[in-house]
């Protein structure tokens, strides 16, 4: 008897010491973005956090800029995993350099990029479309539903940060003079909607989109070079991605930045265990494209595709974590 209350007693340690390790990690929230990879990512670290690393972790909706106005006034939420900044430059250098926030992984998706696409059909049936300057000299293609004497390019939804960078362009290239209607697509769905119903029509489209996503795999999108390099970054970042840009000029996409930013507070405050997975939490493209696809095919958001995530790529999320976390979590999904 005095052996089992010793070993009893001795077990009851051990949990304590295990509750203990991962209580550290504490209350911790998550930016849960209004697009199918970043709903996915947050879902993804929802369940590795919790049941890797003890963390009780809520769910934020979020988009690029109010989610990054909240993080850099508020605090609030601790962690954006897909933040592309592009737009967000100035006030993200500014607010890295106050140490308010910090950038834990510049590459949370491998092959991440953003610019204007077209079908891959379009470019095969026109070779002499190469470049966005070829594709704005013939409106006619691309005509827009309301007025087919006018051609369509789709912007991004309001609310979006690359909404003011693709009107800036727009401006820059001096599209409406050539016969281009900029079309708002109202929302993320859309957006899609516009590209799955011109792309099943075998119809041109033309407009902004980002890879890898399920859509731009599904059909064929294509990301166009621009004809012109990338320009002075200070006019990209000051004027190009702004409200106010008098005089745009004509560049180039800046290169696409994705990265995972969390607040001062979570770095300071929760696990450094769960600092360290953002910083080794890197998604490759053929594990995201499959997750986007499985999103779109079976109309699952990303608390379902996190899970299949979770149950058929252990050799990707195993690496970004540790021996013990990795054990829990797989003992978590039995």
């Amino acid at each position: 008897m005095n052996k089992f209350v010793k070993g009893l007693a001795a077990a009851g340690v051990a949990a304590a010491m295990s509750q203990g390790a991962v209580a550290a990690c504490g209350d911790v929230t998550i930016a849960e973005m209004n697009w199918a990879s970043a709903e996915f990512m947050a879902n993804v670290d929802k369940i590795i956090l919790e049941e890797g690393y003890g963390c009780n972790v809520e769910l934020i909706p979020g988009a690029t800029m109010t989610t990054f106005a909240s993080m850099d006034t508020k605090g609030v939420p601790d962690v954006a995993p897909e933040l592309w900044t592009n737009s967000l430059t100035a006030p993200l250098g500014k607010a890295l350099a106050a140490g308010s926030l910090h950038k834990l992984n510049g590459m949370p998706i491998i092959g991440a990029g953003e610019g204007w696409f077209v079908p891959d059909f379009t470019l095969e049936n026109h070779p002499e479309l190469k470049t966005v300057l070829d594709i704005i000299e013939h409106p006619e293609l691309f005509p827009h539903h309301e007025d087919p004497s006018k051609g369509a390019f789709y912007g991004c939804p309001a609310g979006w940060g690359c909404q003011l960078t693709n009107n800036n362009l727009f401006n820059a290239f001096d599209m409406e003079a050539k016969g281009w209607l900029l079309v708002d697509p109202g929302s993320a769905a859309g957006l899609d909607g516009a590209i799955a119903k011109a792309a099943d029509r075998g119809n041109n489209w033309l407009g902004y989109y980002w890879s890898p996503t399920a859509l731009a795999g599904k059909y064929g999108l294509k990301m166009l070079d621009w004809g012109v390099p990338f320009g002075d970054k200070d006019h990209w970042d000051n004027c190009i991605t702004q409200a106010e840009c008098a005089e745009p000029q004509q560049t180039a996409w800046n290169i696409s930045e994705v990265n995972t930013i969390v607040t001062d507070s979570f770095k300071q405050n929760n696990d450094p265990k769960a600092s360290a997975y953002f910083s080794k939490r890197v998604f490759p493209s053929d594990a995201m494209g499959a997750m986007l696809v499985y999103m779109g095919d079976n109309q699952a958001g990303g608390e379902d595709a996190a899970m299949e995530f979770m149950l058929n790529y252990e050799s990707v999320w195993s690496q970004w974590v540790g021996v013990q976390a990795a054990n829990l979590i797989k003992k978590s999904l039995n």
